[in-house]
């Protein structure tokens, strides 16, 4: 049994685009066609697909995940030990993330020395104090929240004009990248993504390499943070994840 173009981008939840980019790169390529020509998938080629896309979710450039599949000494088991040891290192990341600071923290300690009027004159629509009890509740007790609650207690309404100033450059900067086809992984990008680190370590709390990548894990993971970052453009909060992840292992590596 074969499937089409069209219908395996359903299955995967890709795009017809991105599956004739990988024919076309040698990556995936169909293993069948039909008498007009067209590409026909095969159960293989569906197996092929399903790996491709993990490693991808993992952040692995194309090229490396060419390498990793075409290996001739791996067989699908070792494929499968080699996920299963990915997953493990992702889900202990993703853990982490307790002791992390999220933006929504972040956004609730921005408003103690604002008024009403001084909070939405500087963070627009958005509420800082909508989140309050998730960020109490998720990071109340780790260094990094006491951390910033200490350095942001004594903040005006200009420091938090300067660092709102700040996050928008960025924003900014990152935006420009992607228009102009930079990689997540070229050297701009991952200095635009080290300017983010040092940005946090200076404004809020010490943020080292791997809390970093959990932060660009979580702008990915939660929707309200995909939704709220590519507000700016489509797609840029993977773009941003991937910069980061690229960035901690220039520095770490």
């Amino acid at each position: 049994m074969s499937w089409s173009v069209g219908q395996v981008a359903g299955f995967a939840g890709v795009t017809v685009r991105t599956l004739h980019h990988y024919d076309a790169i040698g990556l995936l390529v169909p293993s069948g066609r039909s008498h007009a020509g067209h590409r026909r998938y095969g159960d293989a080629d569906l197996d092929r697909l399903q790996q491709i896309l993990f490693y991808r979710e993992l952040g692995f450039p194309l090229e490396e995940v060419a390498a990793l599949l075409d290996d001739p000494d791996a067989d699908p088991r070792a494929h499968l030990r080699r996920q299963h040891e990915l997953l493990t290192a992702r889900i202990e990341r993703l853990q982490k993330m307790a002791a992390a600071v999220e933006q929504a923290m972040e956004a609730r300690t921005m408003g103690i020395n604002l008024t009403p009027e001084e909070k939405f004159e500087v963070f627009g629509d958005f509420d800082p104090d909508q989140y309050q009890e998730e960020v109490q509740e998720r990071w109340g007790g780790t260094d990094a929240y006491r951390q910033s609650r200490e350095r942001t207690a004594s903040y005006t309404k200009e420091d938090w004009q300067r660092i709102q100033d700040e996050a928008d450059e960025l924003t900014r900067r990152f935006v420009a990248l992607m228009e102009a086809g930079e990689p997540a992984d070229s050297e701009a990008a991952m200095d635009a993504a080290e300017d983010h680190r040092r940005g946090i370590s200076r404004n809020h709390y010490d943020c080292g390499y791997e809390m970093h990548t959990c932060l660009g894990e979580m702008y990915v993971d939660d929707e309200r943070f995909t939704r709220n970052i590519d507000q700016a453009k489509p797609g840029l909060a993977v773009y941003m994840r991937d910069a980061i992840l690229a960035n901690a292992v220039r520095h770490t590596a």
